[in-house]
């Protein structure tokens, strides 16, 4: 185990994994640039997050859209800008992480959810 953060290696690991963590970062941007560093060319990212969208409008039906705006400004934002961050937040929204995702090099990005799970997307990524 590692903390994401401090990833330093080059091609190392043939899988990462990341569980709401990413937007508490202070740059996360940053993190996800190292991880895509760190992974071997046929490696797997695996980032599971808070499904969302990054648009409020498109939230307004979530089963647990109150509960997830709530965590995100009493404890995901604060983390984040305590350490000087974006202060992205919970619902941070699959459009941003996508964006955010292509922006640190990962080209093929699923999208999946699990029947049981209302609150988290996994997103499965790679490199190539």
């Amino acid at each position: 185990m590692k903390d994401a953060a401090t990833l330093d290696e080059v091609e190392r690991y043939d899988l990462i994994t990341t569980f709401d963590a990413i937007r508490d970062q202070a740059r996360p941007a940053v993190v996800l640039a190292a991880i895509g560093r760190a992974l071997r060319s046929d490696g797997v990212y695996l980032m599971q997050d808070i499904a969302g969208s990054s648009h409020v409008h498109k939230n307004l039906d979530h089963p647990m859209g109150p509960l997830l705006y709530t965590v995100s400004c009493m404890h995901c934002m604060t983390v984040s800008l305590a350490q000087g961050g974006e202060g992205l937040g919970a619902m941070w929204g699959e459009e941003k992480a996508l964006e955010m995702l292509a922006a640190a090099g990962f080209r093929q990005v699923e999208v999946k959810r699990l029947e049981h799970d209302l609150m988290n997307s996994y997103f499965v990524c790679r490199k190539t």
